[in-house]
């Protein structure tokens, strides 16, 4: 039986990008210095904070290009994520009396569906 080859096309598996970092972290930084350029009325200002975020926008997009979604989707699910947060389990064990392990009928269970063990 001969293998099925199936093409790959790199263009379709990279994260769209400018200037090497991911849109939505470019943008951000993009933003972020337009705001402090408005807000402290100083072009130095806006193009350091510019630099450092779009600096941390490539090295998040080289590390890991998936960061972004990941970090968003943690959101959701807090609980899951935080282990400060951890509640433990309570479980209960019930134990039967030795003579209901000496008869050939299984024990009776309660009306409540608990379950010996």
């Amino acid at each position: 039986m001969e293998r099925r080859r199936n093409p790959v096309f790199r263009a379709l598996n990279t994260p769209l990008t400018l200037l090497g970092a991911e849109r939505k972290l470019f943008f951000l930084a993009l933003v972020m210095g337009a705001a402090v350029f408005n807000l402290l009325h100083t072009l130095l200002g806006g193009i350091l904070m510019f630099g450092l975020l779009y600096w941390f926008a490539r090295w998040a997009t080289k590390t890991d290009p998936g960061i972004l979604r990941l970090l968003l989707n943690s959101s959701k699910a807090r609980v899951q994520y935080d282990p400060r947060k951890f509640s433990p389990l309570n479980i209960r064990v019930l134990r039967s009396a030795p003579d209901d392990f000496l008869t050939s009928e299984p024990p009776h269970s309660s009306a409540h569906g608990t379950r010996h063990v």
